[in-house]
């Protein structure tokens, strides 16, 4: 064991932890299970990196033109700046996430992650240098690893670019799913089926027209998460504790965003108000509704999907992939486990952004104390929408199937589709038809024959896809069938 102090005490700590005192107080303080998000971790240690390669750059720029400056200013020595870089450079890759015990949900507008990375960088660089961890003497986590830095702007500018990056994925992702979509609608575009409104029989579409539906929701999907990059690019990164740049070399606000943008090629940019940028968290409100909208959509058409696989109307006119057992007794029956996964993590979604928008509007003055849970609510959306979108992916659409010959045998046996009739003989004749069906229990050719309502070549002409599925009808129509 080892000890170590801060002003409220001394704390034992294990010789060989990488966390120290300020991390091991956030433990006891916090003791909450929920995990600190990995993503925000590595992001983290990319962010310090950025600082520290700008330290080195305001070193030479001081040795060059202000050498007595250097020590002045505490800039660590050239060995030192390099182990603090490899010590961050891992954290950004997720070493010694194991020593990372703060956990998610935490008091302190986010200062406990920052200390217990500040700790981790720190006892890593001594390692390096061949020293023990908690010689602060030599490296110290606040002095040293914390140089120009506030967690004010470094946490919130990591979760930035932790979003970005999971962005990128999660659009690939959409675009996935928009080009799966897309090939069931060219597979079955001319597949008849019966449409519903408010789960009741309508008239005539195909599984095209439905799958058409879906493709282009995911279309607009692409285009707001595409559009997400713009709205939260901006960072606070050098403004300091809250915004004004206090204690901060002019150099290194200057300098640091730049270095963030080249180590992460993302397009970061600093805030031309590092103060508003600080204090108002309104972009993760405006951002994490917009993707709330994918959500939405992945919800509707599994929805919908799981209705028409379903055994509440006789035969299946959708199969869905059977993927594992739906009961412990009774044989043979298989559940629809991926569209009720992706229910279910919708609702999260939307639990979430209630979360987001509430706690963004408690921020009080120049800070927001509640970023920690703001940001882990975000990412959690995101990578349930990544992980939804690879189920529905993998495990729904590629094995999904339309059964066309039993979907187009309901549309023909349904009353309702003798509305394509009505402008040959009006409402109430083709409600005659309707009639005679539901009567008899039979198919719209059946019905036609037993009234000799209209010359049978001429009706199956009408009941064909491209007939049914013209965008109105002309004149010409009306005199074909006449």
């Amino acid at each position: 064991m080892r000890t170590e102090k801060d002003h409220i005490g001394e704390v034992s700590i294990p010789a060989s932890a990488l966390y120290g005192v300020h991390s091991f107080r956030a433990r006891e303080n916090f003791p909450g299970q929920i995990p600190f998000p990995e993503e925000w971790y590595r992001a983290t240690g990319t962010v310090k990196l950025a600082c520290y390669r700008t330290l080195r750059k305001l070193m030479k720029a001081l040795q060059k033109e202000h050498p007595d400056m250097v020590k002045h200013l505490r800039i660590p020595e050239e060995k030192t700046l390099g182990a603090l870089e490899t010590a961050a450079a891992a954290v950004s890759r997720g070493s010694y996430f194991d020593q990372f015990i703060v956990p998610g949900t935490q008091g302190g507008a986010g200062t406990s992650i920052n200390l217990n990375i500040n700790e981790i960088i720190t006892n890593a660089a001594l390692l390096e240098l061949g020293k023990k961890p908690g010689q602060y003497h030599i490296l110290d986590p606040i002095e040293g690893a914390n140089l120009f830095q506030s967690t004010n702007d470094v946490i919130p500018t990591a979760l930035t670019v932790a979003v970005l990056q999971l962005l990128n994925e999660l659009e690939e992702a959409v675009n996935i799913s928009r080009f799966a979509v897309e090939q069931l609608e060219t597979r079955y575009r001319n597949s008849l089926r019966l449409g519903y409104t408010q789960m009741q029989e309508a008239v005539p579409s195909t599984y095209g027209q439905l799958f058409s539906t879906y493709s282009e929701a995911l279309s607009r999907d692409w285009w707001r998460v595409s559009k997400a990059f713009e709205r939260i690019k901006v960072v606070n990164l050098g403004g300091g504790a809250i915004g004004t740049g206090i204690s901060i070399p002019r150099f290194f606000i200057m300098e640091v965003v730049p270095a963030l943008k080249e180590l992460t090629s993302l397009p970061v940019t600093q805030s031309e108000n590092l103060m508003d940028a600080t204090s108002n968290l309104d972009k993760w409100v405006e951002v994490h509704a917009i993707l709330k909208a994918h959500a939405v959509n992945l919800e509707k058409m599994v929805s919908d999907l799981r209705l028409l696989a379903s055994g509440l109307s006789g035969e299946r006119e959708v199969e869905l992939p059977a993927l594992q057992l739906g009961s412990s007794i009774m044989p043979g029956k298989i559940n629809p486990v991926v569209p009720e996964y992706i229910i279910s993590s919708a609702h999260r979604i939307y639990a979430n952004d209630q979360k987001i928008t509430s706690l963004s509007a408690m921020g009080c003055l120049e800070l927001n104390a509640y970023l920690p849970e703001i940001g882990i609510s975000i990412l959690e959306s995101l990578k349930l929408m990544i992980s939804m979108n690879c189920a529905l992916n993998e495990k729904m659409l590629k094995g999904l199937l339309v059964h066309e010959e039993i979907a187009s045998k309901k549309l023909f046996r349904s009353p309702a589709v003798t509305t394509a009739l009505s402008p040959l003989f009006g409402y109430n004749r083709a409600a005659e038809l309707a009639k005679k069906m539901k009567e008899g229990g039979t198919d719209i050719f059946t019905a036609n024959e037993e009234l000799g309502m209209i010359d049978a070549k001429k009706l199956k002409k009408l009941m064909e896809a491209d007939q049914l599925l013209k965008k109105g009808f002309t004149v010409d129509d009306i005199r074909e069938v006449l």
